[in-house]
């Protein structure tokens, strides 16, 4: 007996065909769609590399501030001596103009007098390590994000006008972060030994060191541990301009309990 197929049942098996290539060309689409996507963005789940890549992109930035502050101050000095009636050249113009750059988007170059704080971990660690690669106290032998702030704050103290530590200069929102024997300092990373400078009154700023109790107690492990600890005094200092990536801080005042300034 032949088989009898009804035209619903060839309707359906139409429909499904349509269907399943239906899915498949949107199956394709997606796939190829993904793939170009992959191409184009690189996902990774090392924190090390993502750091690298930040600290590229902060290069980056830092250098079209640069160029575009250059290029402000260019047409300050222009617009100064077009006001002034002044040729572009004159000192006094030239003066105001790099003044004024320099407290809004750069830190002007500075020199003179200073001091400068070599801080280091101790080489002694390594006698202390056991069998399992691990020392209890290890923690003894390194340099702590506390000990970095208590030469900043010291040198502060004692009438520092300009400092730098390592290869940056300090900002007023700079902040001194420290990941195991590891500096952070505005999206660049430094191992050891940390450098501080600072230019200001040498004698008020070795005073504020030696009074410092932060700083006692940093010197009384250099004794105990073998961490490193070097001052120098220096006739001449020299800091490159920098961008200063915000507006500095001008004043503040202490607000009254009455509500008062």
């Amino acid at each position: 007996m032949a088989k009898h197929t009804s035209r619903h049942a060839a309707r359906r098996s139409r429909l499904g065909s349509a269907a399943v290539c239906v899915i498949v060309a949107l199956s394709g689409f997606l796939l190829m769609t993904n793939l170009r996507v992959n191409r184009t963005v690189t996902v990774t789940s090392d924190t090390a590399d993502l750091v690298e890549q930040r600290v590229k992109r902060v290069d980056e930035l830092q250098k079209e501030v640069s160029s575009l502050s250059s290029q402000i101050d260019t047409l300050k000095e222009f617009a100064g001596s077009s006001t002034d009636g002044t040729d572009s050249g004159s000192t006094s113009s030239g003066s105001n103009s790099a003044e004024d750059a320099g407290s809004g988007t750069m830190l002007p170059a500075v020199e003179g007098p200073g001091v400068t704080v070599t801080l280091d971990d101790s080489p002694l660690w390594e006698n202390m390590v056991d069998s399992s690669g691990s020392a209890a106290n290890i923690n003894d032998y390194v340099v702590h994000q506390e000990d970095v702030e208590a030469v900043v704050n010291a040198l502060w103290a004692g009438g520092a006008e300009s400092m730098m530590i390592m290869d940056q200069r300090v900002l007023f929102n700079s902040a001194v972060i420290c990941q195991g024997n590891v500096l952070l300092l505005q999206g660049k990373k430094y191992s050891p030994p940390f450098t501080v400078s600072a230019i200001g009154p040498t004698n008020e700023m070795l005073d504020a060191l030696d009074n410092s109790r932060a700083v006692k107690l940093y010197k009384e492990y250099v004794s105990a541990f073998g961490l490193g600890w070097k001052v120098e005094t220096k006739e001449k200092l020299t800091f490159d301009q920098s961008a200063a990536t915000l507006q500095p801080l001008r004043y503040a005042s202490v607000i009254r309990k009455d509500g008062g300034q």
